[in-house]
């Protein structure tokens, strides 16, 4: 059971991690240079809209198989690796929340206006805090990899 678990929540943070990969090596430097703002805003909300959805989901699944793994172990001896793991993932969540509750949903508001000087800025944040949850992404994974 304890391995069907871990896939899942291997599944679940590749999938997280290897989103934010996407959209900041390829598909956010591709659009910027081909498409005009009043075309790529919206197709970038729109590409963001599935995938928050999509993060969502795994941080339901990241939440749960983390908790039936951490429920196994005696947290005195878990190793302090997934210790740093599970302060990393809460603040990864944190940031998702205020990702996907504040900047994206301005987002939004401002694409119905056409404001893209406005939905721009929007963009900006997202991208520094998809920027940041990316790196501590890696740093749960090395803590949990690395400090044992």
């Amino acid at each position: 059971m304890y391995e069907i678990t871990k896939f899942f929540h291997l599944a679940a943070g590749l999938i997280w991690l290897g989103g934010m990969t996407i959209l900041i090596l390829a598909v956010r430097p591709v659009l910027i240079s081909h498409l005009e703002p009043s075309q790529r805003i919206p197709l970038l909300s729109a590409i963001l809209a599935r995938f928050l959805k999509l993060v969502m989901l795994c941080i339901a699944i990241l939440l749960v198989t983390g908790g039936l793994m951490f429920a196994g172990v005696d947290m005195k001896i878990a190793p302090k690796g997934w210790h740093v793991m599970l302060g990393v993932g809460f603040v990864m969540f944190a940031i998702f929340g205020h990702l996907y509750f504040v900047p994206f949903r301005r987002l939004q508001r401002c694409i119905a206006m056409a404001d893209w000087m406005s939905a721009a800025k929007q963009l900006a944040q997202i991208h520094t805090l998809v920027l940041t949850n990316f790196a501590l992404g890696w740093l749960a994974v090395a803590a949990v990899v690395i400090w044992r």
